[in-house]
């Protein structure tokens, strides 16, 4: 692994870590980093940098759901055309590509059951190209991006039945 692949690896662990840091952990001069970073972010291999939040444990009431999408492939576009299509909603927080029975997966928030019934019935069955959905809610969170969202057990708790 290459330094560049092991900032990158840092900042997607830690987007928070400085460049002071990052030059202790990699060995590395701090204005190469900063000049590295810089570079990785004008050629939008670094697109942005984000917080893993916990929303569980705050009074924001939140569904997120996981949309599998069959498509019909556009002339000259793939799926492209209908993927940027989707991802223009404001619900929308991610896209993916996928192998297998579904071609897309979309993931939406919205703050009840009926918001997101109401985006997959009046907003993505609509789109031409989609011939078929497959809506599943997201019930817990307990990794995301490497983060874990559910503490360790600190001990059994089980009561002994003999």
């Amino acid at each position: 692994m290459d330094n560049t692949e092991k900032l990158l690896k840092q900042l997607e662990k830690n987007a928070h870590i400085t460049p002071e840091q990052l030059s202790i952990v990699l060995g590395e001069d701090q204005e190469e980093i900063k000049k590295t970073i810089r570079k990785l972010e004008s050629e939008k291999v670094i697109v942005g940098y984000n917080a893993q939040i916990d929303w569980d444990k705050t009074e924001r009431e939140l569904v997120t759901a996981m949309i599998e999408v069959k498509v019909t492939p556009q002339r000259g576009d793939g799926f492209d055309r209908v993927a940027a299509r989707i991802y223009q909603y404001p619900e929308v927080t991610s896209v993916y590509l996928l192998s297998g029975g579904f071609d897309l997966v979309v993931m939406i928030e919205g703050k009840t059951l009926k918001e997101v019934a109401h985006f997959v019935s009046s907003k993505l069955a609509t789109i031409d190209a989609v011939t078929g959905t497959a809506t599943h809610f997201v019930l817990k969170k307990y990794k995301d991006k490497g983060v874990l969202f559910e503490e360790t057990p600190e001990e059994d708790r089980r009561i002994v039945v003999i």
